[in-house]
């Protein structure tokens, strides 16, 4: 399904090719990546539990984001609202409007499910870019704490600064 399309910018539903393609580019920027991530997906939006979407930037895949009906972890589990996972925007493809333009829809398409958007981002400066654009948005910390391995982090307790450690955002959207 097509979504949006201009000159520059498609967006439609993610596909099995943009597994292979996203992994093989975030692997070139330098992160650790499996297509298995892509794969869980592709399977939780063919059972209809999320909305998977790709950006195309002149006919090559440049970024993604899912959207979760009724998310079933972090703090708002299994409450009916919606959660953001897993968005991204390959750095040769940045500061194109691909990341708004992927934001913007996942907001439209969760406000057709909920009254209320979360999503988690991490606290390393590798987040830095994206930690800016929530608070932009409008997303505020819900009140949870840091989170770590899909719980609360406790307090004084030693964590790794790693992909997993995370804030959870919300946003109301109506």
């Amino acid at each position: 399904m097509i979504y949006e399309k201009d000159q520059d910018i498609l967006i439609r539903n993610m596909e099995e090719p943009d597994a292979a393609v996203f992994c093989a580019e975030e692997i070139a920027q330098g992160w650790h990546q499996t297509e298995e991530k892509y794969r869980m997906r592709l399977m939780d939006q063919a059972c209809g539990k999320s909305i998977a979407l790709t950006a195309e930037y002149k006919g090559q895949a440049a970024g993604y984001i899912n959207v979760y009906k009724n998310a079933d972890c972090g703090p708002f589990a299994n409450q009916g609202y919606c959660e953001i996972v897993d968005f991204g925007v390959l750095e040769k493809y940045r500061c194109r409007g691909i990341g708004t333009r992927l934001m913007d829809l996942a907001e439209k398409l969760a406000g057709e499910y909920a009254d209320v958007v979360y999503l988690a981002v991490g606290l390393h400066e590798g987040y830095g870019s994206a930690q800016r654009m929530y608070c932009k948005r409008g997303y505020l910390p819900d009140g949870s704490g840091v989170w770590y391995g899909n719980e609360p982090a406790k307090p004084y307790q030693m964590y790794c600064n790693d992909d997993d450690l995370i804030l959870y955002l919300s946003k109301r959207l109506r």
